[in-house]
């Protein structure tokens, strides 16, 4: 996948939200819940291991009028960013 989008930089999270060893569609939907917690403009990690989340995730964001800052790629797992809408 050549369109993954890595995350600038000097991103720092407001929230973290530790979804490594849950499958799919747990990850999204601890995702949802977590980013209501957050005030407009706040930003949230989610750190994960199920690979779906790389495509599970952007899409959200997408529909939900959130902003998908990117990921990073960790040692045995991915940290997402999104930026509450």
């Amino acid at each position: 996948m050549s369109d993954i989008k890595k995350v600038a930089d000097g991103v720092t999270a407001n929230s973290v939200l530790d979804a490594k060893g849950l499958s799919c569609p747990m990850p999204l939907l601890r995702t949802k819940k977590e980013i209501g917690k957050l005030a407009g403009g706040e930003i949230l990690q989610v750190d994960g291991t199920d690979p779906g989340s790389r495509n599970d995730i952007p899409g959200w964001c997408e529909r939900a009028g959130h902003e998908y800052l990117g990921e990073k790629e960790e040692s045995g797992y991915f940290s997402f960013f999104i930026k509450k809408g």
